[in-house]
This record gives C-alpha cells, structure tokens and sequence, in this order.
C-alpha cells in the first residue's frame, strides 16, 4: 500500500547563544492511510519537534530544517511555499496539542473554535460551519452541545477541552492526525475515555495518526507501529506486539523495564539512571552510551545506523549490538 507520508533522514536545529545545535537527527518513518504509529520516548527526546516540523509550526526565527524530505500525498511539506502549507494544515492534517487549556484561545467561544476551521477550510456558510461545529461536538461526547457552543474554555474541564480539540482537528475530516500526548494533563478515568474515542474516530473516520507519548502502556491499546526516539533520533521501530515481545534496543528494553504492572511487585521497578543529554552537549556516537547497561561492548565515538533486526524490514534498530 502506498504510503500518505514519508518522512526521510529530517534533521531540524535550535539556535542557542553560542550557535546552531541538532535537536533531531536522521529521523524517518513512513505511515499508511488508516494506520497509527505510536512515537515514544521520554521529555527531550525530539518528539513534539518532529511534529512541529512537519506540521511547519517551528518558530521561524532561532530554528531550521537541516536536511531530509517528508513526502505527504506525494509533495514534500518541507519545501511547500507556506501558503499552500496553510491550506493543507487543518484540512488534510491537523493536530492535538498537548495542553488544551492553554492551546485553545481564551477570548473566543470554544464553539466558534471549531467553527472557525470549518469556514476557511470548507465552502461553506457560517451558519452550515456552526451546524458542522455542533455536530462534532455531538461526536466527541460533549453534554448539550448548543449550551455548550458559547462556552469559553475556562467553563470547561480539562477533559472536555481536550475533546473540543478533538473537535477541531477533526473539523474537515482530515487524513492525517498528530496527537501531541493528548492525555499527558488528564486523570486515568478520562485518559481511557480519551484513547476509547480517538480509535473510534480513527475507525469511523479512516484517518492515520502519528500518536506522540512518553506512556508505553498507553501505545498497546491505540498503536499499529511503534517508533521510540531518543536523545532526537529514532533508536528502534516495530509492530507493536513484536516490540513488546521481542524489544531489542537496550533503551527500549528500559523504558518497558520502568512501566508499573500488575503481575509484578512495584518494589522491583527498575528505573532508567541518568538524564537525556541537552542539545548543546549531545555525544558524537551512541546517544545512549553514558545511560546503557552494555556499553562496554559498544562504541562512543559512532552513531550506529538503523538496520533490519534478523532481516525483519519491520523490525528496525540503532544499535552497535545488532552490527
């Protein structure tokens, strides 16, 4: 099946007071229509950058594209003029931030928020725009919706904003999501109820999602494939049932080492030592050298490539262990 996006060898930069620094470094994957890839890692790893990158919402002053190509329908998002960039960001992909209370705008209704996409994006009036805002906000389990339209998000839950900005980025039936840990602010009973009704908009809607989390008990109930990024480069992908089964980077084997579980005794969680390197002291070789258990047998003066895991096109990792 040919893939809606592909993102290849993207490197993007940060501009710090002594000088221009990789925030991530040869990052590709690719994603098919209706599938959703699950991009994993702790705080630091580059995983909203990569987002931000390809959604071309990187600030314009003291960052950059270094490298690489991201093919989306076949047009490379990297090098579209901007305004045709505006017409296809909020229509064919869209996005959920992470934080809803502060991602949507105080100053405006949380009705005309969703409405106001619909308008720009669609030919339509703004009274059909309106109906079309009422209708998601049905979709997305919003109590008394025409009550709700004039609502601000300060009369809001914090549940129920994230799930007008569900609403948004659903507006114009979008091909391509990205889900920015869309339920890193909520508790653990409305968390479940955001992951239920993201996969039921995915089904009923038919859309690929990129969903970025730090949670790998959170990827096992929404993920197709996984992608775990560290330190700004991706270290190992794989269907997600092979990547729990058979985790062969060592960072990985840690994250799942650290993840509380029921069968077990929370005494003998393993939690990973250290912290991911700053942008501004990133090593040359191996990002996990200083962190990894086996570095001894491993080099750290090399980033090692991504390669077939047992000649497993699907299974990929970046590791020295495995050359």
């Amino acid at each position: 099946m040919e893939n809606l996006l592909d993102v290849q060898q993207l490197s993007t930069a940060f501009k710090l007071p002594s000088g221009w620094y990789p925030a991530t470094t040869d990052i590709s994957f690719s994603l098919k229509p209706d599938e959703t890839l699950a991009v994993v890692g702790e705080s630091g790893c580059g995983k909203s950058v990569t987002a931000f990158s390809l959604m071309g919402l990187l600030p314009e002053h003291g960052s950059r594209i270094d490298s690489g190509t991201a093919l989306f329908k076949g047009e490379d998002l990297l090098t579209m003029p901007r305004e045709q960039l505006r017409k296809i960001r909020g229509k064919a992909m869209t996005m959920i931030f992470q934080e809803p209370m502060t991602s949507l705008n105080p100053v405006f209704t949380v009705g005309s928020q969703i409405a106001e996409a619909i308008f720009y994006h669609m030919d339509v009036s703004k009274a059909e725009a309106k109906n079309r805002a009422l209708e998601l906000m049905d979709l997305v389990k919003i109590p008394a919706p025409s009550s709700r339209y004039n609502d601000f998000p300060h009369h809001l839950s914090g549940g129920m904003c994230q799930r007008i900005m569900i609403a948004m980025s659903l507006a114009c039936e979008p091909d391509l999501v990205f889900a920015d840990e869309p339920t890193t602010a909520l508790d653990v009973t409305i968390q479940a109820q955001m992951l239920y009704l993201l996969n039921e908009l995915k089904r009923k809607k038919q859309m690929s999602m990129v969903f970025i989390t730090h949670d790998l008990g959170v990827v096992a109930h929404v993920a197709d494939r996984v992608a775990v990024m560290y330190a700004g480069t991706i270290v190992e992908t794989a269907p997600v049932k092979e990547l729990y089964k058979q985790p062969a980077h060592p960072y990985t084997q840690a994250l799942l080492r650290s993840i509380p579980r029921l069968d077990r005794d929370n005494a003998n969680l393993q939690p990973i030592q250290g912290m991911v390197p700053a942008i501004d002291h990133m090593p040359d070789g191996c990002r996990f050298f200083e962190r990894c258990p086996r570095h001894r047998e491993c080099r750290p003066d090399i980033l090692p490539e991504l390669r077939q895991l047992n000649q497993n096109p699907d299974h990929l990792v970046r590791c020295f262990l495995f050359e």
